[in-house]
């Protein structure tokens, strides 16, 4: 089962998207299922992982709705309240959808860098592993170490790291390079986290290469293992940088060279194991 792990639909009238920009020529569109249903029928993908991308309950139901009557949609990562404890009624009466695998909060985009310590929050996480729901670890690098605290905190919780966390692929430095990998090295290393392989390309440059996006996919897949390793398109987010079939194909170059069962988890069978999704 080939399975892109995280893709988004959205429509900007519903207006709670606060991070995207006004009249943006790729973002700020409509993009709903018609629009990728035929690349993932020529690349022979089977289903996706639907991603949140407004921090509000209303976007999780919203999801849900196109789920239920999208067939390749085989679950969704939604979003409730952390700062709301009553909220936990929410993730209760979310989890009773079959389709509905987890949450993101939007950490990348909350100022306070202690955010997912602090202790009016932990009822959030404390849920999730309750309900046994997963988490989608969303931030940069200089919330690594926080994450991998939290991570430590709560071994049962299952977590999936976003993006690689999004390190500076177009700002390339070695001593930036150092750093990311050395958190992300940790956070493999100290937890049971996994990683998408996702989001790459519009952290790297306009004039992106393969061969820039290599030691980042290197990196990633040396210190998670395939099994531990999931591909994303990240659509349509990427089309900032390049269409899906052009991020599928360079991610297909990057893992060109490991033997065709780790392919194979990494397009489908990784996913498929940590979102618990039906054959």
């Amino acid at each position: 089962m080939k399975i892109d792990a995280h893709q988004h639909f959205w429509n900007p009238a519903r207006g709670d998207y606060g991070w995207m920009p006004e009249d943006d020529p790729v973002l700020s569109q409509v993009y709903r299922p018609a629009d990728l249903e035929p690349v993932l029928r020529k690349l022979g993908i089977d289903g996706t992982v639907l991603v949140q991308a407004a921090p509000t309950v209303d976007e999780t139901e919203y999801m849900l709705g196109i789920a239920d009557t999208t067939p390749f949609v085989a679950g969704v990562v939604g979003w409730v309240d952390f700062e709301r404890a009553t909220d936990r009624a929410e993730l209760e009466r979310l989890s009773l959808n079959p389709k509905f695998l987890g949450v993101r909060p939007m950490i990348q985009d909350i100022e306070d860098l202690g955010w997912m310590l602090r202790p009016d929050v932990q009822w959030g996480f404390e849920t999730l592993v309750d309900l046994g729901l997963s988490l989608d670890a969303l931030g940069y690098p200089r919330h690594m170490a926080n994450f991998l605290a939290l991570i430590r905190r709560y071994p049962e919780l299952r977590v999936v790291v976003d993006h690689g966390m999004k390190p500076e692929i177009g700002n390339h430095s070695e001593d930036s390079f150092a750093s990311w990998a050395d958190g992300m090295a940790r956070i493999a290393g100290e937890s049971g986290a996994f990683c998408k392989l996702s989001g790459m390309i519009t952290e790297a440059g306009a004039d992106w290469t393969v061969d820039d996006l290599r030691p980042y996919a290197d990196h990633i897949l040396d210190v998670f293992g395939p099994r531990r390793v999931m591909w994303g398109s990240d659509w349509p987010v990427c089309r900032l940088r390049a269409d899906y079939e052009d991020w599928h194909a360079a991610a297909r170059q990057l893992t060109s060279g490991l033997g065709e069962d780790a392919q194979e988890l990494i397009f489908g069978g990784t996913a498929a194991a940590f979102y618990r999704l039906e054959p």
